[in-house]
């Protein structure tokens, strides 16, 4: 399990990179200033959530059950929530009204919300050092 959330987190972190620079150099005169904001609150939430894959996979802390729902939750909310956030950034751009899918937004978030609270909920019952 270590080695898949750590190989994820090592994808979403580069195309969180990717993705930024993209936002930067290649949406810049294509979309709004505000439509560039949004876009980069995408990128910023999906690498935030690559280093926390990073720092659970790499953890022998965390247990295993914990890592792997933590890494479905994040997983799937980085999907729905950076994910939906790039279609609505760039929805003057593509044929697909992305306005129809926003609320998977929240419902990313709350996974994320819900992946931290699992990591909270295993570090209190962790019966090392107190």
């Amino acid at each position: 399990m270590n080695k898949k959330i750590l190989i994820t987190a090592s994808i979403l972190g580069l195309t969180s990179v990717v993705f930024g620079a993209f936002g930067a150099h290649g949406l810049k005169e294509l979309i709004s200033t505000e439509s560039l904001q949004t876009f980069e609150t995408g990128m910023r939430y999906q690498m935030y959530h690559a280093i926390l894959l990073l720092f659970v996979g790499s953890n022998s802390i965390i247990s295993q059950k914990t890592k792997r729902f933590i890494f479905y939750f994040v997983l799937i909310g980085v999907l729905f929530f950076s994910g939906s956030i790039y279609g609505l950034a760039t929805n003057t751009l593509t044929a697909f009204n992305f306005k129809s899918i926003a609320f998977i937004t929240p419902i990313g978030g709350l996974l994320l919300i819900i992946a931290w609270f699992l990591l909270i909920i295993d570090f209190a019952k962790n019966k090392g050092d107190k």
